[in-house]
């Protein structure tokens, strides 16, 4: 059967068409664990006894798919339905780290032929490749749905219904100025949204001045923008930017956190990498969203193992020195401190 789109799935719950078999899959992680909620609760009526009839079973513990299915094919209990999650589906280019696998054929295509009738079973797929045969398998057996990375226009009609769930407006300037301190983050863009429909109670519109007291930009202090330009040796750059968030106000340590920070997880990503781990699961490793994955494992396959080791020591250097008044004390020596590193490591 072919793949919906959110849409088409919106669409289908809105009719009250519940699937016996669904997997969700894609990048847009947010909205699809949002969507295995709302099939969830649509699964079940008024006085139905949910706590009984809704389990969810991990992949990451051995046979669990085995019992999720037996699960499934008991009788629900004072409910019409039961609903059966199973997470951490994981089926990859390479096969590292697959929960599901040619072994598990026989028994997927057992309930696939005879699904129970009065259950739902949602598969939550982190990785789901359309090319390997258990993929392909379950796109084809199972009303697949694939939650693809929101482009602009989607995020910003997404914000918006979000802002009328929440019971608030918004005018269209404001709008667009809360997505360019946010960004495509769905799951951030949800909590700040939420934060700002309580605080524009009791007259509900969302102001300008209220996104600047409550929402900060993490645009403007990218966790990657400083790293990457120190990893390309862009000394100029690496400066300016530099300059720029502490003339913004940040503080010298904090900075340097967040240099260490970033340094620290390229050099992880880099040994895994060694290791033969592939791209999913190096995300997963360092809790990296899609729209930074490909940044952020660039910088990490042209820096250096042994020079970034020696920019962690040195970063240590620099945060000793910063705190023990080395070189110079007080903002200024601060400044000076972190000045020198970053003019160092752009050019090491």
């Amino acid at each position: 059967m072919p793949v919906l789109s959110r849409d088409e799935l919106r669409d289908q719950l809105r009719r009250r068409e519940i699937a016996p078999i669904y997997v969700l899959f894609g990048t847009e992680t947010n909205l699809r664990n949002l969507a295995a909620a709302t099939i969830t609760d649509f699964s079940f009526s008024d006085g139905d006894l949910r706590d009984f009839n809704e389990s969810e079973f991990s992949l990451n513990t051995e046979g669990n798919l085995q019992r999720a299915f037996a699960a499934a094919n008991q009788l629900p209990m004072m409910s019409s339905k039961r609903v059966i999650r199973i997470t951490d589906v994981r089926v990859s280019a390479s096969g590292h780290r697959d929960t599901i696998g040619e072994d598990d054929e026989a028994v997927l295509m057992a309930y696939f032929q005879n699904p129970s009738p009065s259950s739902v079973v949602i598969f939550v797929a982190d990785d789901l490749n359309g090319v390997r045969k258990m993929g392909k398998l379950l796109r084809t057996h199972a009303t697949a749905v694939d939650f693809a990375q929101l482009d602009d226009a989607e995020m910003a009609k997404w914000a918006r219904d979000t802002v009328k769930k929440a019971g608030a407006d918004i005018d269209e300037p404001t709008l667009r100025y809360i997505l360019s301190l946010i960004g495509n983050d769905s799951s951030r863009l949800g909590n700040e949204i939420e934060k700002l429909a309580t605080a524009a109670l009791p007259g509900k519109m969302i102001s300008h001045e209220l996104v600047d007291s409550l929402v900060p930009n993490s645009r403007e202090l990218s966790n990657f923008a400083l790293t990457d330009t120190l990893v390309g040796r862009d000394r100029k750059r690496s400066l300016l930017i530099l300059r720029k968030i502490l003339d913004d106000g940040a503080e010298p340590l904090m900075i340097l956190g967040l240099i260490s920070y970033n340094f620290r997880r390229l050099l992880m990503a880099k040994e895994l990498m060694s290791r033969g781990a592939d791209r999913p699961e190096v995300a997963r490793v360092l809790n990296l969203r899609y729209r930074d994955q490909e940044e952020f494992l660039a910088n990490a396959r042209r820096a250096d193992a042994d020079a970034l080791k020696t920019a962690i020591r040195r970063i240590a250097e620099t945060d000793l020195a910063i705190k023990t008044s080395l070189g110079g004390g007080g903002p200024a020596g601060a400044r000076l401190q972190i000045e020198m590193l970053v003019a160092e490591l752009a050019t090491a």
